[in-house]
């Protein structure tokens, strides 16, 4: 379990977790993006796209990997990490380290510059890679697959909620830092 590093920044994570458990789990027979099933979906997106939530998931995160030197840039997979990413640049907008955000296409575009990350430039920075929530890890490893191909150093995946279900150790064994503001205990759910 995470414990964010203020007091104000615990309030806010409690009071995201109050969130998370009344309004962004349901319950019921579920297939995730894994392939797996579930007797419960976590729907971070209702809350990384709410008003009430989305400027904590900022706070909250950019706490998360703020002891990680030399970061330039967070983002992700579209379409999951993209309002996390957002919510972090506008979080450390205004600190001694604002940090710019990046969306990984999930295929490179066919016209135009034919890029598949938008937003910050990333070649020769350093990047974390954000997630609402993950099972296996295979939507942030293709995230960062995409951003070692462009020339990025990721140096960590931070997800909002760990559903304790293999994602961190995938994440390690492909040598990246793993963090979690949340996990399933937090939420009283059991792993599955």
């Amino acid at each position: 379990m995470a414990i964010a590093s203020t007091p104000a920044l615990e309030s806010d994570r409690q009071n995201l977790i109050s969130l998370i458990t009344d309004e962004a789990v349901f319950h019921g027979d579920f297939t995730l993006s894994s392939g797996k099933r579930a007797t419960y979906y976590v729907d971070m997106r209702k809350l990384t796209l709410d008003h009430r939530a989305a400027p904590a998931i900022g706070r909250i995160m950019s706490d998360l990997i703020a002891d990680i030197d030399g970061v330039v840039a967070v983002g992700g997979l579209t379409l999951g990490a993209d309002p996390i990413a957002n919510a972090v640049m506008h979080a450390t907008a205004a600190s001694e380290r604002p940090l710019d955000a990046f969306v990984v296409r999930k295929e490179p575009k066919d016209h135009g510059r034919g890029r598949q990350i938008e937003g910050a430039e990333v070649e020769g920075k350093r990047v974390v890679v954000l997630e609402d929530t993950s099972t296996t890890g295979q939507s942030a490893l293709k995230a960062v697959e995409a951003l070692k191909k462009a020339g990025a150093e990721v140096v960590a995946v931070a997800v909002i909620v760990d559903r304790l279900t293999g994602a961190r150790a995938a994440i390690e064994e492909a040598g990246l830092e793993w963090r979690a503001a949340i996990d399933l205990g937090d939420l009283g759910l059991d792993p599955q």
